[in-house]
């Protein structure tokens, strides 16, 4: 009794069937859904991709090479013996990777508003998909279907959000950046002192997106860069305002603005005259201190001596020597 056994095996994208046959065996054929592959060593079809790997009194073996979804379905070895024909039969599943085949493209939103991103996938089986947020990392912001929605965003929920499609297969993933715009704050200024003839700079920052642009005033007059020798310096977040030699007409307050399209914000700062007293000692105030550091460094036992200004240290002594030389010049 001849016995038809089929083996097939689907290796990434090549697939080949093995149909084991005996010496009854006069003819041979391979069919896929009614249509003919191969009869015997004749093909029969017109696709490229499919050829014959063996054919003996033992084996019966195609080939299809770059296997995708049209290739799957019901495959049957067909054998004709001197008696009757016989047929065996493989269904074949086609596995495909997940591809992301629609997703959210790179938003710039307003802070307060509400965002939904999408992210779509094909593969075989079905893939499973995620969102989260990628950088900066926050577990909490995910979601393990097609959408993630976002309602009234803040500055702290822009960044990198990764889309995520998985089957047995592979893993397919892909970003979406989110900016968030938002209106300007600004630091409080420090307040700064100089002396006359000094240089002298103030700083001022600003936090929105996009970035400020910065504006300077003195009380309501707007200052320019080059305005009386002074210099305006833009840095991103940063903005310096700087005198090169501050004069008299120069102390007084000044205030920074910082502006984008979503609002404005400013803050105040004084320059302000630091004097030279401040810093100096008088050269009395020094000779004084220099006495006094002299008498807590040498103790009761110094002498002041009165023409050179310096310190001299007796020994008990030399003080018994002193007192003894002054009663001998008496007599």
């Amino acid at each position: 009794m001849l016995m038809l056994k089929v083996e097939c095996s689907l290796w990434f994208s090549l697939f080949s069937c093995s149909c084991a046959q005996g010496d009854l065996v006069t003819h041979t054929a391979w069919l896929n859904r009614s249509s003919i592959l191969y009869a015997g060593e004749d093909k029969w079809s017109v696709d490229p991709r499919v050829s014959l790997v063996t054919l003996n009194q033992d084996e019966f073996t195609i080939k299809i090479e770059d296997v995708d979804l049209t290739d799957e379905g019901q495959y049957i070895c067909a054998v004709q013996t001197s008696s009757r024909p016989r047929t065996t039969s493989v269904h074949i599943i086609v596995q495909v990777p997940p591809k992301i085949v629609n997703l959210s493209k790179d938003l710039v939103v307003n802070e307060g508003s509400n965002v939904t991103l999408m992210c779509l996938a094909n593969g075989k089986p079905e893939p499973a998909i995620g969102w989260r947020m990628l950088s900066p990392s926050d577990d909490s912001l995910s979601s393990d279907s097609e959408v993630l929605e976002i309602p009234f965003i803040s500055r702290y929920r822009a960044g990198v959000y990764e889309c995520t499609a998985a089957n047995d297969i592979a893993v397919d993933t892909q970003t979406v950046e989110l900016t968030v715009n938002y209106p300007p704050s600004v630091s409080d200024g420090r307040d700064v002192g100089v002396t006359l003839g000094q240089r002298g700079v103030l700083q001022c920052e600003a936090d929105a997106v996009p970035e400020a642009d910065f504006e300077w005033y003195r009380d309501d007059r707007r200052i320019f860069n080059g305005f009386d020798g002074i210099e305006i310096e833009d840095a991103g977040a940063f903005s310096k305002l700087t005198f090169f030699n501050v004069s008299e007409a120069d102390y007084g307050n000044y205030t920074c603005v910082a502006t984008n399209k979503l609002g404005s914000a400013n803050t105040s700062i004084i320059l302000y005259a630091e004097t030279a007293s401040v810093l100096e000692m008088t050269s009395s105030d020094l000779e004084q201190t220099t006495f006094e550091n002299n008498d807590l460094l040498e103790g009761p036992g110094a002498v002041q001596d009165g023409n050179s200004g310096t310190s001299t240290v007796f020994t008990p002594t030399c003080l018994l020597l002193v007192v003894l030389l002054q009663l001998l010049l008496k007599f």
